[in-house]
């Protein structure tokens, strides 16, 4: 009799799980394209569960966004060197994990970048490089130890009149990272949140295998270099293949460093791995701007974190736990 009713157990338990169908919706947020993948008994609960997660990224974007006069990231902005301001604690903690990453990466990192000048442009326009004496200028009220922070009254103030921050290199990432972790506590199984590129994925297809995210070849976009598993983690990539220009033969991207106004150059698509899409959006721009060499080695010192690099003459560079079988 028990071995009748667990084969049964495991009949039902079997034709749930296949009875389980993935749905996709594709929409605009933040400025950018989001697909969001749920796996749901069927299309209504899928719709239910996928407006939820739309509810939650326009919610982030309503706090984070520099461009909205009334959000409390305009607020801080226009404060800049008049007085703190006290904000969420969500977003005292996201702007705390901002300053964090940036002492990590030496200031490649940097939430100030958007004090920067836009000197240069990716558009066509540009026919020579900007001086050096511009270039200089352009960073010179960006600075990530010139925002304080007090813990006690969760307020931010950033010191110079100018400055402004901004979360276009962490933003999306924190958002499908937000928006993922409702869905799991609304008892959706499996997803995607995919921001543009920044990949946030829970449990599995419904055939029983792991997530795969195409690593596109970024000297011929329409071919992937590789296809690799994700199981309950993130991957982002950044890329300069489509926004860059050449000055005297030396390619140079739009990612900036926020330390020198100069843009990056010798990479043309980072790939980061990690737990959270937060992380690895802010480390996919911070490698670009540390190199290749800096860059891994600082990526081989982190805990579950994956890199994947490839330089503008198409070589491919990987961190120490990834082994890559290319077509190549």
């Amino acid at each position: 009799m028990k071995r009748f009713f667990i084969t049964i157990f495991l009949a039902l338990f079997v034709f749930y799980a296949e009875a389980q169908t993935t749905h996709k919706r594709t929409v605009k947020l933040m400025g950018s394209r989001f697909d969001i993948t749920v796996v749901a008994k069927d299309s209504i609960n899928a719709n239910t569960y996928i407006d939820i997660a739309i509810s939650e990224i326009t919610r982030i974007e309503q706090l984070i966004s520099s461009w909205d006069p009334k959000s409390q990231t305009s607020k801080i902005n226009k404060n800049a060197g008049i007085t703190p301001v006290v904000v969420d604690k969500e977003l005292f903690d996201l702007i705390s994990r901002s300053l964090s990453i940036s002492k990590l990466t030496d200031g490649a990192f940097d939430i100030s970048y958007a004090s920067m000048d836009r000197i240069w442009k990716f558009d066509g326009s540009m026919e020579q490089m900007p001086s050096a004496e511009s270039i200089k200028g352009s960073v010179e009220k960006v600075g990530y130890n010139q925002i304080v922070l007090n813990p006690s009254n969760t307020s931010v103030f950033l010191k110079e009149k100018g400055m402004k921050i901004g979360f276009g290199a962490i933003g999306k990432g924190y958002a499908a990272d937000k928006a993922k972790a409702l869905l799991m506590d609304k008892g959706v199984v499996s997803g995607i949140i995919n921001a543009s590129g920044d990949m946030n994925t829970w449990g599995k297809q419904t055939n029983g295998d792991e997530w795969k995210v195409a690593i596109t070849n970024p000297l011929d976009k329409a071919k992937a270099f590789a296809l690799l598993p994700i199981t309950d983690g993130a991957v982002v990539t950044s890329g300069n293949y489509e926004k860059h220009v050449t000055f005297d033969g030396k390619r140079y991207s739009h990612i900036i460093d926020p330390r020198t106004g100069y843009p990056s150059s010798g990479i043309i698509s980072v790939t980061v791995f990690a737990p959270k899409a937060e992380l690895a959006d802010a480390l996919a721009t911070s490698v670009f701007v540390m190199g290749k060499d800096v860059g891994l080695n600082r990526i081989n010192q982190l805990p579950n974190i994956e890199c994947i690099i490839i330089s503008d003459n198409g070589n491919i560079f990987t961190s120490n736990n990834i082994k890559i079988n290319s077509d190549d």
